[in-house]
């Protein structure tokens, strides 16, 4: 199966570099300019997280095909740190010692790196099941989730951040029930 994993297009918070997680942000308008300029792959099907800023480039980059809503592959609950940027976080001791961690220390009053990664990765898995008659399935979703998704399944074994894009980008693989292979960057 083809399947296409497309990060949603640029929100106000994105522009400013902020952590927006379960922040439900709309496009804004430099995302929907970049998005109509760009090309995309044909599919038989759109997947989307349930957050609007998926949604609405979901629809963008499709605007003739179904969404299917698949809310587990939201981005993860960031706690503390949500809706703040790295200049608002850097004196603060929680952020360091999260940074300190690589990103493994769960997210102050937030989500659990690894249960993201876990939860994505099996959503990933049991829609691609669900819809295997699908020759092509594109994903529009977050970028977290894209890198958990990669990090977790893709071939050859790569770190969570070697898979960050930027957003209205993503990757064109092919996956084979078990792993994701031969991976092109969109």
């Amino acid at each position: 199966m083809k399947i296409i994993l497309i990060r949603h297009g640029k929100t106000a918070g994105n522009l400013e570099k902020r952590y927006i997680g379960i922040t439900d942000e709309p496009l804004c308008d430099a995302g929907i300019k970049e998005l109509q300029a760009m090309e995309y792959p044909d599919c038989e099907r759109v997947i989307s997280s349930g957050m609007k800023r998926c949604i609405e480039t979901a629809k963008l980059i499709y605007p003739d095909k179904k969404i299917e809503i698949f809310e587990q592959l939201n981005e993860c609950d960031f706690g503390s740190f949500e809706g703040k940027n790295y200049a608002e976080l850097s004196a603060d001791p929680d952020y360091q010692k999260w940074l300190d961690s690589a990103g493994k220390l769960p997210f102050p009053n937030g989500g659990d790196p690894e249960k993201f990664k876990t939860r994505c990765t099996r959503e990933f898995v049991k829609i691609t099941q669900k819809f295997s008659e699908n020759k092509t399935l594109a994903f529009v979703i977050h970028g977290g989730t894209i890198m958990s998704v990669m990090e977790k399944i893709a071939i050859p074994k790569r770190n969570f951040y070697d898979y960050q894009i930027e957003n209205g980008h993503g990757f064109v693989a092919e996956f084979d029930g078990k792993n994701i292979t031969k991976t092109e960057n969109l």
